[in-house]
């Protein structure tokens, strides 16, 4: 993984051969096609316009839906063509030369090419796009910094198109495979414009069928998808709120897999015969931020009072029975340049009453504490934990109101900085510590609509990431990024959490269904066993 956005990506023609995503395993003739597979979840998504969206269970949909230019290998982080067959860049990586795959069709029957590709991208680069303004902000491709560092995208013919960037970018192709990034129907947009989020339409192995808000999203098989057609005819994500009720409906046979289980079923569903539990480590991270543009959180030792005043052992030992481990650091220990040589803040509460009292606050103060309202990767139950944080910040005197909201208007709020303190998370759509730090700490972060929460605006981390960014160095970036976790614990604008374990659990039924480190990603390989 270290050496994905080494040098020679920028110094080599990179050249992929064409490929179908139908793995030799799938050949296998015992395999059975058909059926409809039933995913519980915790939320409904927000939207179905990739562009635009900014939450897990948007992109979990939306993956299925639409095809990227390139995408992820099955359980890798490795890259490989999707509707792009090949690649290749100039000496300088200035200049990005994409062959597009032929004979490729959306599911309206309008014909992928050069033309779609530029219009999917260009309506999130340049403002003069006649749907530029249509649907609202396009928060990844401000965020990840293709907006500052793409120069020009055009078409070289129908099937090649050129990505002019200003500067080198390290992690300039794999945030291409990121889901907001996805190629849409032109002609839908046109027809649709801002409801196009409703009516979602692209080139990938399953169109979407039908949307009950806060029910279900039903997506049924793309015939003619290029990859191979899927090996089941039809998926629906049903939203589930209460952890619980989904296993009871998952053992009720009502549901085939879902996520997010209570760690205190973990035992009821190993000692099952039907159910079998998906685990590996992730890559995320879940963390308490404290919004910095208001007081008293712009003053550090408040900051550092309420890191030592949360007992994280415990939080991980109750609220995830085991199923993680204490954070530290903005990133997980399973991306590189990850510091273990830090030390996290040692679970104090007499030190932080002192931080408290030198801050100025000696008997506490009140304020608000928003609890996630739906089970996240990185928090299994935003309420429990809430309750948590709210007992440890009593101790100290801080005495907290417990505010949530549904999972679109919480995200909509916090990223406009109405919280005082938030609970949230993220996981990786890269390998690559960029995909951290800079959508979540940095200064172009901390602009509403906000991926910067904290509203932390640090120059000395802005320059560390900027530079990250530009160089294609690897043991210079290992160091830069060393450096910013380093400012991140100096200057503590969250409560690092925790980092979570992967968690599915599936009837043995469903086959075939994995794992993937940067979340579990298509539906397009399942298959159910009859």
């Amino acid at each position: 993984m270290e050496n994905r956005f080494s040098a020679h990506l920028f110094l080599v023609t990179l050249l992929i051969l064409p490929f179908t995503v139908l793995s030799p395993a799938l050949a296998d003739s015992h395999i059975e096609r058909g059926g409809t597979l039933i995913f519980g979840r915790g939320g409904d998504s927000i939207g179905l316009d990739p562009a635009h969206e900014m939450d897990g269970e948007s992109f979990k949909v939306c993956e299925n839906i639409y095809d990227t230019l390139i995408q992820y290998k099955d359980e890798s982080t490795e890259l490989e063509p999707a509707l792009a067959t090949s690649w290749a860049s100039t000496e300088d990586g200035l200049t990005w030369t994409f062959q597009l795959r032929q004979g490729v069709t959306f599911h309206d029957g309008t014909p992928f090419n050069a033309e779609a590709v530029l219009f999917s991208l260009n309506r999130q680069h340049d403002d003069t796009h006649p749907f530029h303004k249509i649907g609202g902000v396009y928060n990844y491709w401000i965020d990840t910094g293709l907006a500052e560092v793409v120069d020009k995208i055009t078409a070289v013919d129908e099937f090649t198109i050129q990505i002019r960037l200003k500067s080198p970018y390290a992690p300039f192709v794999p945030t291409l495979a990121i889901s907001a990034f996805a190629i849409v129907s032109p002609t839908a947009l046109k027809k649709w414009g801002e409801d196009f989020t409703n009516h979602p339409v692209g080139t990938g192995p399953f169109k979407f069928v039908r949307w009950d808000r806060n029910d279900k999203i039903v997506l049924e098989a793309n015939d003619a998808y290029w990859g191979g057609r899927p090996l089941l005819d039809r998926v629906i994500f049903q939203s589930i709120p209460d952890n619980s009720v989904r296993l009871i409906k998952l053992q009720e046979g009502s549901l085939h897999a879902m996520e997010f289980p209570n760690p205190d079923d973990f035992q009821q569903i190993q000692e099952d015969a039907m159910l079998e539990l998906l685990m590996q480590p992730g890559m995320s991270v879940g963390y308490l931020a404290m919004n910095m543009d208001k007081p008293p959180f712009d003053n550090l030792k408040v900051r550092l009072a309420i890191n030592h005043a949360i007992n994280k052992a415990a939080i991980i030992e109750h609220l995830y029975q085991g199923m993680g481990i204490p954070a530290k650091n903005p990133i997980p220990p399973t991306l590189w340049s990850y510091d273990d040589t830090i030390q996290d803040y040692a679970y104090d509460p007499e030190l932080a009453k002192r931080l408290l009292a030198e801050a100025g606050y000696p008997d506490g103060f009140e304020t608000t504490l928003w609890a996630l309202p739906v089970p996240r990767p990185y928090i299994p139950d935003g309420r429990a934990l809430a309750e948590v944080l709210q007992s440890d910040l009593r101790t100290i005197g801080i005495e907290t109101k417990i505010v949530t909201y549904d999972w679109g208007t919480y995200l909509e709020k916090t990223k406009n900085g109405e919280h005082d303190m938030a609970l949230l998370g993220w996981f990786a759509d890269i390998g690559d510590p960029d995909n951290f730090f800079y959508y979540l700490l940095s200064k172009s972060a901390a602009k509403k609509p906000a991926g910067n929460i904290a509203f932390y605006r640090s120059d000395a981390m802005q320059d560390v990431l900027e530079r990250a960014r530009a160089s294609t160095n690897q043991e210079a970036r290992v160091s830069l990024y060393r450096e910013a976790q380093r400012i991140f614990h100096e200057d503590v604008p969250w409560v690092p959490l925790a980092h979570a374990q992967q968690i599915l659990v599936i009837n043995k039924k469903v086959k075939n269904l994995k794992l993937h480190p940067l979340m579990w990603k298509y539906f397009r390989q399942i298959w159910l066993e009859k």
